[in-house]
């Protein structure tokens, strides 16, 4: 028998450049306030029958907003990334340098890596994540599943282009995917829309 659960994150407010959408206004630096639902699943319930504890997902929304709460996405490609790493260096933006590109579904794709990473980690590989849909508003949204996933969902250590995620550099500790596993920054990193969950609490 297969369990799920759901969970509804707020990542944050961040800023985005889609370089090559150059017949959209997306090629100018723009934002939106993100939210993620996350489905997680499990065969066996842990020992208050439930899926995931949602009490110990703090270290997973870290994760999340240390990459996107009030910082600047862009792709590791983008031809002005040369000045956006000027703009960091001055203390002008947080930026986060996404070495598979930018979009929605790239985001949703980064956020599935992550929190299967670490649910996979903090339940002793009993449990997984299914699926994540990320929001840029209540009109946008991208899914990622395991079943597209350029990996088998069983394995919890996602490899990507120009990344070493592997299984042998995997993060020994929740405490180390927090501090180690955002994606590149530019040197010298010191550690408009409406919402359609407005008034929830996550309980995060």
């Amino acid at each position: 028998m297969k369990y799920q659960s759901t969970k509804i994150i707020e990542l944050g407010s961040c800023a985005f450049r889609q370089w090559r959408a150059d017949h959209s206004h997306c090629h100018f630096i723009h934002g939106y306030r993100l939210v993620a639902k996350f489905w997680f699943a499990c065969n066996n319930l842990d020992d208050k029958n439930w899926v995931v504890d949602f009490g110990g997902l703090k270290g997973l929304k870290q994760i999340l907003e240390k990459q996107f709460d009030h910082t600047l996405c862009v792709a590791a490609d983008d031809p002005l990334l040369s000045h956006f790493k000027q703009l960091h260096e001055l203390g002008a933006a947080d930026l986060r340098i996404m070495e598979e590109g930018v979009g929605i579904e790239k985001t949703a794709e980064w956020c599935f890596q992550k929190a299967n990473d670490y649910i996979k980690e903090a339940s002793n590989n009993r449990c997984w994540v299914e699926k994540v849909e990320v929001w840029e508003h209540e009109k946008n949204s991208a899914i990622v599943s395991a079943g597209c996933c350029r990996v088998p969902i069983h394995n919890p250590y996602v490899s990507t282009q120009n990344e070493d995620t592997s299984l042998a550099s995997a993060p020994s500790t929740l405490a180390e995917s927090v501090d180690n596993n955002p994606a590149r920054v530019a040197p010298n990193v010191t550690s408009g829309l409406s919402n359609p969950f407005g008034g929830t609490s996550w309980g995060l």
